[in-house]
């Protein structure tokens, strides 16, 4: 059936007077829009198949309240007591989570992934009443201590679900998944062999009541790994929707402006060559660069008088002569006993004397 027969509301037709769809028409149509958009080539967010997940959903949501009306499961009857024809309802939780999952507008996503989290747990929950197949149920988004929701059966349970802290936690965590991929695998080899003779319109009514509980059973493994991931993307799109909160209370502080580059010269001839040769780069002087942090108030030693250095431009050894002379003027008895004995020493000593080496 073409897609633009399904476009119309489901359930609704445009003639008042047509038939409205039967719930086993609104759950095949539901299930193929599944199919159809988990087998595509096309990108999952692209316009045409995001329109094709929003008429399945709506197509699954209206036959779930047909169904809920119908009062087709109950928790009093056992697996056994509920028809053939019937068994394939329990799968409109699955396939409603399912396709939630395919919805990818960011603005909504968090609560897309709740919203097939609970589809997830409440086809679980009705699969544990009946019993269709033996698992443990994860913990409702309600319960953050880990309790097991089978309690409802009489026996309360204590598990701990996210993130095991010790390594015989994780093993079995570990091998739980390993088992379920194993039953996975066996269910779909025997559900490709059904399938056919459903498919082919000969199966009876035992090989129907097979299929869907083979079909039932597989979408319970799916449902349990599924539940895995979206707890892990809840956590994650909380965070960022907290951050994208506190961000919009706190206003971001504004931005320093980068500082320009500049080269430092000891004066403005220079400054003019530098300038002249990188007319893009500007330049000051050293004078200048001192005003400009003097009325900043940036210097570190401003307002406190410093020692005078002594002038660098003069010649240690002037210096030293200079101290000698001074010394001698103010008649230093040591200084003037130094000198007569340098005196009197280059006089009995020529320059050179006692160096003999290489001299043979």
């Amino acid at each position: 059936m073409a897609d633009s027969d399904n476009s119309r509301d489901a359930g609704q037709p445009s003639d008042p007077d047509a038939e409205a769809p039967k719930l086993s028409e609104l759950l095949d149509r539901g299930w193929k829009v599944f199919e159809e958009v988990d087998s595509t080539n096309e990108p999952l967010g692209s316009t045409s198949v995001q329109a094709k997940v929003k008429r399945g959903v709506a197509m699954l949501e209206e036959a779930s309240g047909m169904a809920a009306q119908l009062h087709l499961f109950s928790r009093n009857e056992e697996l056994e007591e509920v028809a053939t024809a019937d068994l394939k309802y329990l799968l409109l939780p699955a396939l409603l989570g399912a396709l939630s999952m395919k919805q990818t507008s960011r603005e909504k996503r968090l609560d897309s992934v709740r919203a097939a989290r609970a589809y997830f747990m409440d086809f679980l929950r009705r699969c544990k009443e009946y019993h269709v197949s033996h698992f443990q149920l994860p913990p409702s988004a309600e319960d953050g201590s880990g309790v097991d929701a089978a309690a409802e059966d009489g026996a309360s349970v204590s598990k701990t679900v996210h993130r095991p802290s010790d390594l015989v936690a994780q093993a079995a965590q570990r091998q739980a998944k390993i088992e379920r991929y194993r039953q996975k695998k066996e269910l779909e080899a025997r559900l490709s062999d059904v399938r056919r003779a459903v498919d082919s319109g000969q199966a009876d009514d035992e090989v129907s009541r097979e299929f869907y509980l083979l079909t039932v059973r597989r979408w319970v493994t799916v449902c349990l790994e599924e539940m895995e991931s979206i707890d892990q993307e809840v956590e994650i799109l909380s965070k960022m929707d907290i951050l994208k909160q506190s961000a919009g209370k706190h206003p971001a502080r504004p931005v320093r402006p980068p500082m320009k580059p500049f080269i430092l010269t000891k004066d403005a001839v220079q400054a003019q060559v530098f300038g002249a040769g990188y007319p893009s780069l500007p330049t000051m002087t050293v004078d200048d660069w001192y005003e400009q942090h003097r009325k900043r108030g940036a210097l570190p030693d401003q307002g406190v008088p410093s020692r005078v250095a002594v002038d660098d431009d003069t010649d240690p050894q002037e210096r030293e002569e200079e101290e000698k002379e001074r010394r001698l003027e103010q008649d230093d008895e040591e200084s003037l006993l130094r000198a007569r004995n340098w005196d009197d020493y280059k006089d009995t000593h020529h320059r050179g004397y006692g160096n003999r080496h290489n001299m043979g």
